[in-house]
């Protein structure tokens, strides 16, 4: 009944897409079966992958991920961390070179034993061979013969990996313990659509993938407990805590090794983690959703593991009540990698910090499935379309299920983004993630500058019209792959307000918003507001008065391009409708009809969700 239920929740997800003519997208259906060997960190796997054309391209060649393979000295991920301003410091050892402390690459000194590898071998394609050529972290893959549109194809291959030193996200013993990390373990397929091939190399970025079902079979040591993407299927007969209540699973000695059958449909990716340590929570979540929890057996921290099961729980309802229902039947927060990383169906989370930190990366990593595991846009081109509307979700959820909840809970996000916007460092969303000079200006561009994306998306069009832009993105878009323009004509198709001038503005420029109140004077008996437009960016206005007597009112001033007009956000306070504001205009007049002695304060934007990069001059307040 569970395949039945899940092929009738993808047919309905897919359905939207062949509303659309024009739209495409490619399928590939993988089988693997690997055995790995835990004494030397080596593994060995064959590989069955159906892939099916949906374009109108021909193609003759295609390519693949060998991820593993960054993790060797002189690799290009190893060149990045040498070259990059601030190298992260997972990835770098701190040495004295006579008085100087110098960031030296863990991956320049790995020795033969502790490198990644991914090597593939005997791959055909329809029982033909096909000719291969390994590039670094890229098989380029000449085809026996053309896939034409609309047309199926079988790839088979052999491939033989090393697990590397846990290093970046995947590896082995990582700084907690874990064994066995497996993320980016196996050739996967690169991505092929409207804008071509994206075989981007590793450099330890983040990812993009091709969707379909994933039949996986790992043969490991009996004593190892496992964790990832997919339904198990042989629960009763692996046990380990996820055979069915009653079943008692005891292993015959003589079966030194167990094969665990995994089935992920209608995912991007697979990733697994194994360790002999593990205890196994499994607690059941909204819409009969099985979480599983995977962590070490330490005492010191094992409560704080407890008390995240109850908060995933809620924080698993606030997301399906803001975005939309998380749309498989499990979910797994385990333990292991070097942070926290979002894989199809699971994260790998580090779990010996501190009980905010814990619950804080759990939030964050579970709302990549809605965005990135669902929605799934380009992290590499577009990364602040994911790690910034997740660090959004991320936030809300706290918020919502905190015990005492704050007016503005994006505050952090809109610190890091005037730091970075005044620091001169700033380019624009539109940089390929792999071309920025500093993590740290990447890392404020995805994460606090795409998550005022949509905070701002709040100030322009109200948090109500907000929350139906999510829910109509998601249920247009998931399993789609949307671009920048699919989240703006969103918010148009919901509101009828023109937003081209926001995405442009805001992700393809350096532009900033800066406005100030220039002048406020007495004229007769009313009062003259100057206020001006200083930076490029274009915004509409929210104006607050605060008189002598206690009393308030607001004003607005649409912005003419936008062609809207915002629901009152503060329906307590009077509000007036002022005529537009264009953007040539540099300023712009706002006559009150009482004296200046009566004003006590005024405020631009109260709310504080416009990120003005000055707002020192966003207020009057009366001497």
């Amino acid at each position: 009944m569970k395949n039945l239920f899940l092929i009738a929740t993808f047919s309905f997800g897919l359905a939207g897409i062949a509303q659309n003519a024009s739209y495409w997208q490619q399928h590939v259906d993988y089988k693997m079966d690997v055995k790995m060997d835990v004494k030397s960190y080596q593994y060995k796997g064959k590989q069955e992958l159906v892939y099916t054309n949906n374009s109108p391209d021909t193609l003759r060649k295609v390519y693949y991920h060998l991820f593993n393979n960054a993790f060797q000295p002189g690799s290009e991920m190893d060149a990045r961390i040498q070259s990059i301003k601030d190298p992260d410091g997972r990835m770098v050892h701190k040495i004295k070179v006579g008085d100087t402390e110098v960031k030296e690459s863990r991956i320049k000194n790995l020795k033969p034993n502790e490198i990644g590898y991914l090597h593939v071998s005997n791959f055909k394609q329809d029982g033909q061979t096909a000719f291969t050529k390994e590039v670094g972290t890229i098989l380029e893959v000449t085809l026996a013969k053309p896939i034409l549109p609309n047309s199926k194809t079988t790839f088979s291959l052999n491939f033989d990996g090393q697990v590397p030193v846990q290093i970046r996200r995947s590896g082995r013993n990582n700084a907690e313990g874990v064994e066995l990390s497996m993320a980016q373990w196996y050739p996967k397929l690169a991505e092929f659509d409207f804008e071509g091939w994206h075989a981007n190399p590793y450099i330890a970025r983040e990812f993009h993938g091709v969707w379909g079902d994933f039949d996986v079979k790992i043969s490991i040591d009996s004593n190892y407990i496992l964790g990832g993407s997919g339904y198990l299927q042989n629960k009763n007969e692996i046990g380990h805590g996820y055979q069915d209540a009653g079943i008692t699973v005891v292993h015959p000695k003589k079966n030194k090794t167990l094969t665990w059958h995994f089935i992920a449909p209608m995912v991007h990716d697979f990733t697994w983690a194994a360790d002999k340590d593990y205890i196994h929570d499994v607690v059941k979540g909204p819409n009969d959703v099985d979480l599983h929890f995977l962590y070490k057996n330490n005492p010191k921290y094992i409560q704080n593991w407890k008390n995240l099961q109850p908060k995933t729980v809620q924080l698993m309802e606030v997301y399906n009540k803001t975005v939309g229902n998380y749309p498989y039947k499990q979910y797994s927060v385990i333990q292991g990698g070097d942070g926290g990383m979002e894989y199809a169906m699971c994260t790998l989370i580090l779990g010996q910090g501190d009980w905010d930190g814990l619950l804080g990366v759990t939030a964050h990593e579970m709302a990549h499935s809605w965005f990135q595991h669902v929605l799934a846009s380009n992290e590499s081109k577009h990364g602040w379309m994911d790690e910034g509307f997740t660090s959004f979700l991320e936030d809300y959820g706290l918020n919502e299920i905190a015990e005492t909840k704050v007016e503005n809970p994006f505050s952090g996000a809109y610190k890091g983004y005037f730091w970075m916007a005044n620091s001169g460092k700033e380019l624009p969303q539109s940089t390929h993630a792999d071309r920025f000079d500093e993590n740290r200006v990447y890392s404020i561009t995805s994460y606090s500058k795409g998550e005022l994306f949509l905070t701002q998306l709040m100030y322009l069009i109200g948090k109500e019209n907000l929350l139906k832009t999510l829910k109509k993105y998601y249920a247009d878009f998931k399993f789609k792959h949307p671009t920048p323009n699919d989240i703006k004509r969103t918010a148009e198709r919901v509101t009828g307000a023109n937003l081209d001038w926001y995405l442009t503005d805001w992700t393809a420029t350096t532009n900033t918003i800066d406005y100030g109140i220039k002048e406020v004077k007495e004229n007769a008996a009313t009062t003259l507001i100057t206020i001006e437009r200083i930076g490029r960016m274009p915004m509409p206005m929210d104006v607050l008065v605060e008189y002598t007597d206690g009393t308030s009112e607001s004003f607005y001033i649409p912005l003419r391009m936008m062609s809207f007009e915002k629901e009152n956000p503060t329906p307590a306070v009077k509000r007036t409708v002022l005529n537009d504001w264009a953007w040539a205009y540099p300023t712009y007049e706002l006559n009150i009809a009482k004296p200046k002695s009566s004003i006590k304060k005024i405020s631009l934007d109260p709310s504080g969700l416009m990120a003005d990069v000055k707002p020192e001059n966003n207020s009057y307040v009366a001497k």
